[in-house]
Formats: C-alpha cells, sequence, structure tokens
C-alpha cells in the first residue's frame, strides 16, 4: 500500500456532531438522472491495434514497484502487482470496461443472472464449458464455495484482508449440470457482480493453511491466458508465460516480465534497454518528451539545440568566469562531462519510447481529521473546505501533463462512472467570506492573544522532517518549538533573523518571502466588522479599512491558542506533485487566517504512524474508484465504533467522521437489486459525505506510462482492466489501428 493509492478492500471515525441550529446544510437530494456520469475525463491510451496488427511472440518486460510479498490478492499485503500478476493468470467473473463498469468476461462465464428474489437472492452462474484450470481439472461449483468459505468471515484461521459480499451467501450449490454454479444468498445484495473475482483454486482456497501460504509465494494453479512461470525474487522478476491449456483466443506475446525497477530510475532502464513499458512520474515525462524535441537534457533549454557541454560552458560564462576560464571549468569536470555524455546517449535512447497518458481511476483528496483537536468542529472543517479552490489545484498537477484538470465532484465514483455525480454542492466550493463567518461562528478572533507554545508539544506524529529541511526528534523538546514555523501564526517581522531557512516558503512566493510573516492589515484594535464578497481577504478588517487583494488574512486565536493545523505529507521519491498541491493549500487557508505546520515523513510511516494512528490535522493521500462503491466504499466513510477493548474501529475511515444516515444509505443501496434506486442511494451518501467535510476530492490522479513505440495495446488503460491476451509488438510495416482492444465481453 503505497500513500498515493490505496486499496479500497485493504484492511484496515471520533464523531463530529453539529449544535443545531448552528450551520445550515443545504437540501441533500443526491437524485439525479443517469446521464450524470458523462464520459471519462480522459480517454485510455494504449495504442490500440487490431490482433491482425499484432507479431506472434516476443517478451514484454514491465516495470513494477516491486515483486509481490503474495499472489493472493485477499491477503493485506496484497499490492498492485499482486493484481496485476491476478489480472493476467486468473479468472474473473467480471471485469472492467473503459468507463469504469463491470462486464461479464465470457471466456469463463456464458452468463449470470438474478433467477429469484423470494424466498432468498439466488444468482445462477453458467461457466464456459471450456473453461479448465491448467492442471486440467474444469472450474467448477468446488471453487466458488471454498472461496466462500475462506472469505465468509467466519474461520479466523483464514488471514483475510477482506470478505465484503461473501458473508452475505448462505450456500453455494451445483446446478443442474457441471458447468452451473447456484449461490444464494442470506440478504439480498447489490453488489453481487463484485464476487468471485478474481477466482482462485480450491486447491489455494480449500483450507486455512493452504489460503494463508500456498498463494503467497507461487501460484502452481492458474486459468488465464499466461501462467506463472517463475518468480526469481534475487532478480526481482516474475515471468509469466502462455498458458498452453488457455481456450481463449491465444496470447501475442511469449511472455511477460514484471521486474522491479525504483521510480527514480525508470528513466536509465528505458534508456538502458531493460524495460519497455513503465509507469513513470512527470520528471520522467519531461525526459522523454524532451527527447522527442531534440532537447539534450536538464542542462539545454526546450527546443535550442544546443549540447550540455555547451550550456555548461554559457553557464560558467554567465556566473563570472572569463573565456579561458569557463573553458577549465568545463575540461576540468571529467566526472561531471562523462554524466552529460551519458545523458545525451540517454536521451537518443528515449526517442524510442513516448508517453501515453490518461488518467487513473483513483483520485487524490485532502484528508481532515476530525477525531479532536481543532477539526473536531464542523465548521472548521467547512471553512477549511470553503477555502480551496478545487480547480486551481487541480491545474497544479495536471495542466502541465496537458490532461482535463477537472476537480473531482464525488466521493464515491468519477467521471463515467455509473454512480458519478457532482454533489460537491451539498458543501459548496470556494467562498472566501462563507470560510471567514464559519471560522467566526465557531469562536475563532483575528488577531487574539496566543499563548506560548510549551516545549514538547508535537505538531505532526513522533517523527518527520520539517518543511525547511529539519529532521524532528521525538525526543528532543527543542524539534517543536522555535524550529517550526506555523504559516499565518505569526505576525511578526522576521527578516534577518536565525529562522529564516526553518520558515516555509509557499508556492509562487519566492519573489517576495512571504514566510516573513503576513501582510499586517491596519487596524486600531477597536472596531471591526465582518467582511463582505470582494472586501479584503482577511476575516476580519478594521472598520472603513481595505486590505491589499490577495494578502494573507490576520492570523486567528481562540482561547490563547492560534488556529493552526498539523499538516502532513510523505517525502518520498513521487511525493512531489503532493508537495506542490500541499504549498497551494497552505496558501489558500492563509487567506482565511488558517495556519498549517507542514511535517514530511517517510513513506514508511506516512500511513501506519501517521493516518492510521490519526496523528495528523490534514493530509493528502488517494483513493481509487471502484465499481462497486455500496461495497468497497463503506468502509471508508463508516461511522466509527467502539470495540470490545474500548478502543474505536475505524475500519478505513482515516478521517474518523461519519453518520448514521450516511451508514444507513450505504445499507439501502447494497440491499437492492433496482440500479436506479442504487445509483440514487449512493448519490444522496455522497452528498452527506460532502456535508460532513471530513474528506475533500480535488483531483483524478494522471496516469503516465513510457510505452517503447512499437508495444500495442498497453499503457495508460484508464478504467479498464488491461486485455493481457492482446498486447504485444506491431508488426513490421503494421500500422496501429483505430479499434482498441475488445473488452472482455466482447470476445
Amino acid at each position: 500500500m503505497s500513500h498515493d493509492g490505496v486499496g479500497p478492500r485493504a484492511v484496515m471515525r471520533s464523531v463530529a456532531f453539529l449544535t443545531a441550529g448552528a450551520l445550515a446544510v443545504p437540501l441533500l437530494s443526491g437524485c439525479g438522472s443517469a446521464d450524470e456520469a458523462g464520459k471519462p475525463l480522459a480517454r485510455q491510451d494504449i495504442a490500440p491495434a487490431g490482433r491482425a496488427q499484432v507479431a506472434e511472440g516476443g517478451t514484454l518486460r514491465w516495470a513494477v514497484d516491486a515483486v509481490p510479498e503474495t499472489f493472493n490478492t485477499f491477503q493485506s499485503d496484497a499490492d498492485a502487482t499482486t493484481t496485476r500478476v491476478a489480472q493476467a493468470v486468473l479468472p474473473s467473473m467480471y471485469r472492467l470496461d473503459a468507463t469504469g463498469r463491470p462486464q461479464r468476461d465470457s471466456d469463463y462465464l456464458e452468463s449470470a443472472k438474478v433467477v429469484d428474489t423470494e424466498p432468498k437472492q439466488v444468482v445462477l452462474y453458467k461457466l464456459n464449458q471450456q473453461a479448465v484450470w491448467s492442471d486440467g481439472r474444469e472450474i467448477g461449483a468446488a471453487d466458488f464455495a471454498a472461496q466462500w468459505r475462506a472469505l465468509a468471515g467466519k474461520d479466523s484461521a483464514y488471514w483475510t484482508a477482506r470478505n465484503a459480499g461473501y458473508e452475505r451467501i448462505e450456500k453455494i450449490e451445483r446446478g443442474a449440470n457441471d458447468l452451473e454454479v447456484r449461490v444464494t444468498f442470506k440478504r439480498t445484495y447489490a453488489d453481487w457482480r463484485s464476487l468471485f473475482s478474481p477466482l482462485y483454486p480450491k486447491d489455494v482456497m480449500g483450507t486455512p493453511d493452504a489460503f494463508n501460504d500456498a498463494a503467497r509465494r507461487k501460484l502452481k494453479v492458474t486459468a488465464g491466458p499466461f501462467v506463472v512461470k517463475k518468480v526469481d525474487r534475487k532478480k526481482d522478476q516474475v515471468r509469466l508465460t502462455r498458458n498452453t491449456r488457455w481456450w481463449g483466443r491465444p496470447a501475442k506475446l511469449s511472455e511477460i516480465v514484471l521486474t522491479a525497477v525504483p521510480r527514480d530510475e525508470r528513466a536509465s532502464a528505458l534508456a538502458e534497454g531493460k524495460i519497455d513499458l513503465a509507469e513513470i512520474d512527470p520528471a520522467t515525462v519531461q525526459r522523454i518528451d524532451g527527447a522527442a524535441n531534440g532537447t539534450a537534457g536538464p542542462l539545454a533549454g526546450p527546443g535550442s539545440g544546443r549540447t550540455a557541454a555547451k550550456a555548461l560552458r554559457s553557464w560558467a560564462l554567465a556566473h563570472g568566469s572569463d573565456e579561458d576560464t569557463a573553458e577549465d571549468e568545463v575540461e576540468a569536470r571529467t566526472e561531471l562531462s562523462k554524466a552529460i555524455a551519458k545523458w545525451e546517449q540517454q536521451q537518443k535512447a528515449l526517442r524510442d519510447f513516448e508517453v501515453r497518458r490518461s488518467l487513473e481511476p483513483a483520485y487524490t483528496q485532502l484528508a481532515l481529521n476530525g477525531a479532536d483537536g481543532l477539526l473536531a468542529d464542523e465548521r472548521v472543517r467547512r471553512a477549511v473546505a470553503r477555502a480551496l479552490d478545487r480547480r486551481e489545484l487541480a491545474k497544479v498537477v495536471l495542466k502541465p501533463l496537458g490532461l482535463p484538470a477537472e476537480p473531482v465532484g464525488s466521493h464515491l465514483a468519477l467521471a463515467g462512472q455509473d454512480a458519478y455525480a457532482d454533489n460537491s454542492g451539498a458543501l459548496g466550493g470556494q467562498d472566501t467570506t462563507e470560510a471567514q463567518a464559519l471560522l467566526a461562528d465557531a469562536g475563532w478572533v483575528p488577531g487574539g492573544p496566543v499563548k506560548k507554545q510549551e516545549k514538547g508539544e508535537k505538531a505532526a506524529g513522533s517523527e518527520g522532517k520539517k518543511a525547511g529541511g529539519k529532521e524532528s526528534d521525538s525526543d528532543d523538546d527543542s524539534a517543536d518549538g522555535d524550529d517550526t514555523y506555523i504559516v499565518g501564526a505569526d505576525d511578526k517581522a522576521r527578516a534577518g533573523t536565525d529562522h529564516e531557512e526553518k520558515r516555509h516558503v509557499t508556492e509562487g512566493e519566492s519573489a517576495r518571502r512571504s514566510d516573513d510573516g503576513p501582510r499586517q492589515l491596519a487596524q486600531d484594535g477597536k472596531q471591526f466588522k465582518q467582511v463582505h464578497q470582494g472586501g479584503a481577504p482577511g476575516a476580519y478588517a478594521p472598520k472603513g479599512t481595505a486590505a491589499p487583494a490577495g494578502a494573507p488574512a490576520k492570523a486567528l486565536a481562540k482561547d490563547g491558542k492560534a488556529l493552526s493545523l498539523r499538516f502532513v505529507l510523505p517525502s518520498g521519491p513521487g511525493s512531489e506533485p503532493l508537495a506542490a498541491v500541499a504549498a497551494r493549500i497552505t496558501r489558500m487557508l492563509a487567506k482565511v487566517g488558517i495556519g498549517t505546520d507542514i511535517t514530511k515523513v517517510s513513506d514508511e510511516s506516512y500511513f501506519k504512524d501517521h493516518i492510521a494512528s490519526g496523528q495528523y490535522d490534514l493530509a493528502l493521500y488517494s483513493w481509487p474508484a471502484s465499481a462497486f462503491p455500496a461495497t468497497d466504499a463503506r468502509p471508508i466513510y463508516a461511522k466509527p465504533v467502539p470495540a470490545a477493548d474500548g478502543s474505536l474501529s475505524v475500519e478505513q475511515n482515516y478521517t474518523r467522521i461519519g453518520t448514521d444516515q450516511v451508514d444507513q444509505l450505504f445499507e439501502r443501496a447494497v440491499s437492492t437489486l433496482d440500479d436506479g434506486e442504487k445509483r440514487s442511494l449512493i448519490r444522496k451518501a455522497d452528498s452527506r459525505i460532502w456535508a460532513a467535510a471530513g474528506s475533500i476530492p480535488l483531483y483524478q490522479r494522471p496516469q503516465l506510462t513510457a510505452v517503447r513505440k512499437n508495444v500495442v495495446n498497453a499503457g495508460a488503460f484508464g478504467f479498464q482492466t488491461p486485455v493481457y491476451e492482446d498486447m504485444g509488438f506491431l508488426k513490421k510495416g503494421a500500422k496501429r489501428g483505430a479499434k482498441a482492444s475488445a473488452s472482455p465481453s466482447e470476445k
């Protein structure tokens, strides 16, 4: 599990109540027509080609983050590579299409439908008569039953990470013949299509020992276009080869080799011919785009055509060296010259690749921890939300990549999915005046007295790195004292002090050192009035006095405490976009008087030590969109409940904010077989999640994939489950087709 892509079914809310009459909540109808779902904001980008255009054979070398610790997707340490392997080698009754909606996979399933609803819901599966496991045994009811028993949650000997839906099954039986499976439910289950995808053989699911261990390091029996041929943990590789017993359209590739390559090393691995396909970060996108445009590298301007050596010489001249000295400096940097030569060589090699870009079926959100502290007050959470310009935040990440910079309007679905509707109106858009009014109603006073922070008070968890670069130490009382600059919480002039390198610099303000403290608003300290739309950006201003447009507001205080929020961020490779977004958020909050104390922590401790344990006020992380939000999103937004040991069980609700109404709407949605009613209930639930202001969806994550130009039917897949048997290398002389690979239901 990474900080920026949390699985919706991974294992793992104090509730904030609003005083009646204190805040009016807009009418939450949540009802809309089906066409509100619209289309995906970005199409998949996979270089589609018909199978006739794809060469037979070849090895596709695919970079992944790690060789998985387990090949059992139902275990807690399953990761993205676990899913990749399962998609290629195991049956799934349903797979997702390009709009993120489930479609029957005809390679395994001839039909599936609800045949009874009274007295119990019964689903009849009719399997493809050719569907067999790699050991020759037919796929059948015994496999379905074994998976149900393992995931039903009744036997604690099974180390399962999730059992959503399986606990509703009452029994599984053989139908009229071996190809029929009858599944009877104890309670009506709307998301029955989410079950048995993937499906494991009874050899894996049959006993706790087999479930816990048999599929961790290898998969002996599979049933997909590929099989797991070899797992080489020394080389960090998983080798998949064609399944000779595969009954569907034969795989074009002879094999797929999944190789673990760190994200910051992928550009070099691509250039050196070690991999053909890799998800990449924006910096690598720039390198590949630069190679296509003839740019030498970071020392040469885009399209300039200068060599890196000439750029280095120009740099030396610009910084005071004469002609002779500049030449000497270039010659003296032997190692640098070698590095430059290597860079240029890599840039030439990168011309064989292109960036295929789309949007991931996942969104990044700002999470607000409402368990206790300042954000336990719903008015403060709503003020934070109303201070944000979500469209601007989306632009920070997506516009430079040429992707649609639209803010996400739902917690439970993305544009194109059936349940999607923009319900953000339940909370409201960016409104400085409204944010200020909410804070004033909550008792926060501009420029009020602030007690000195006691030594030993921690701003954001036990250990981390302050934005200014200082490593905090849980055993050092000074770590969070004078060395922590809280944006907006100190209005003293700071120029020339010893703290200059430890303060925050918000994005776009390097020319004017905004970290010298928020600009002063002229005031006499006596008469104040609330500012109306179009007035000063601060929460309040002296009567008759205007403030500079866009200036930070006067810092707010209450009961001797400054309004400052602990903003925790990961610090590992690839976290730069989150840091840029956090900088913009910091500036937006400062405009309404909310301070932020940014702490950067290691990726390893981000979730475990901070998000999951509640040691944060604000945080940025992502959730994937599910085709089954009534099932998969429920634990993310469920109201926390006391556990048997006295602790609070939050499931995956890291914001710790929930309501009985949301829980009830989820339960009703998962218990109806009327698709229209289910969609309406999901949208109503989303409206109430917006109103609670526990998490603010910002933007759909970019999906950036570097792919060798002659690789087709692979790349940025968007919502769609990859069609592994259609991937391959374009035949010599062939051209890409206009039609993408067939969806599973079209096979």
